[in-house]
């Protein structure tokens, strides 16, 4: 077997159609046919039922077919890397979720781009789940993330943690207590906008609030029990013992600040972002210390794009300046 041989199986399991998987692979129909057919006949075995419409995977094309994706998958990563690493970019492609967007990743750029005139840099906004793809295909060199990841061809590491404030609408009962608790804004809708979630355990049986309430989505619908609490907000609720009463989700923070804004809720949300809406909005510090955000940085293990060293002197040159604490780090590359 060869690579177009998996390729063609590919374009034609994914799409389900001969001709469709042609259009895609830029080869005719008669082409394609003929290279799933060697394919089948190099290894005995069938793999797709052509009397079907749209195709249907044979059991053993589908257990090919989930194996085989990723190895090619693997292999396109490892294409792109020997390319970068023979040829680095001069121009550094930063990923980066929106919410650093209003911290300090403006003053970082500003201040890469001070000491190092000669430097391009690109921005593009990405969730932290889309970033690891990214980095692997080459569409970014680095990204600012707020969740670690366990992946064999990533490294991070943590910037810093930033506190939670929460967002209150201007007329809420809440909205001038400076100091406030989890367990007092149980009882209100909470708005949840996360597109990550977290990779965590606790169960949401045993995690309801003080009230005796039990959290409910916008359908007023109680979820299952024993299902993980995997979303951050949540799992920020959990760790006091505290489900919410109500919680809506929406598409993504913007969105969660502006039905704030409208009196349809409340939502935690990192410090950096309390100058948002703050005609509508009354951001106040929550008492709970360890109701942080993090901030990580992530990029290839056997990869380093040559910048980026000077792109960690950039941030913890602000840090200094903006006197936050924290420990310097580095990247490690593999050879």
């Amino acid at each position: 077997m060869d690579l177009k041989q998996l390729n063609a199986f590919i374009a034609v399991a994914d799409l389900r159609s001969f001709s469709a998987a042609a259009t895609k692979t830029g080869l005719s129909q008669p082409s394609l046919s003929r290279l799933l057919k060697q394919l089948e006949t190099d290894m005995g075995v069938v793999l797709i039922d052509r009397y079907h419409r749209p195709l249907h995977l044979t059991e053993a094309g589908a257990f090919f077919y989930d194996k085989i994706s990723t190895i090619l998958t693997e292999i396109d990563t490892v294409t792109s890397m020997t390319q970068r690493l023979s040829a680095p970019s001069s121009v550094l492609n930063i990923g980066f979720v929106p919410s650093v967007l209003y911290g300090l990743l403006p003053e970082i750029i500003a201040t890469l781009k001070q000491s190092n005139p000669d430097i391009e840099v690109n921005l593009k906004d990405i969730s932290s789940y889309q970033q690891m793809d990214a980095l692997k295909s080459g569409e970014i060199d680095i990204g600012f993330g707020r969740f670690a990841h366990q992946d064999a061809w990533i490294q991070q590491i943590l910037l810093r943690h930033e506190r939670y404030v929460v967002a209150l609408p201007k007329a809420h009962p809440l909205a001038h207590v400076r100091e406030q608790r989890l367990i007092d804004l149980a009882n209100n809708r909470l708005i949840l906008y996360h597109q990550t979630h977290l990779p965590v355990l606790t169960t949401a049986s045993t995690l309801t609030a003080d009230t005796g309430s039990s959290a409910v989505n916008a359908n007023n619908e109680q979820p299952p029990l024993n299902e993980p609490i995997t979303e951050p907000l949540l799992h920020l609720f959990a760790q006091y013992g505290i489900s919410p009463f109500m919680t809506t989700t929406v598409s993504d923070l913007q969105v969660a600040l502006g039905l704030v804004a409208a009196g349809e809720g409340i939502t935690l949300v990192p410090a950096s972002l309390q100058t948002v809406r703050t005609e509508q909005i009354s951001y106040q510090r929550l008492v709970h210390e360890n109701v942080t955000s993090p901030i990580f940085l992530h990029t290839l293990k056997d990869f380093v794009h040559p910048r980026i060293p000077d792109l960690l002197v950039a941030i913890y040159h602000v840090y200094e300046r903006r006197g936050i604490t924290y420990r310097q780090q580095k990247f490690v590359s593999e050879p």
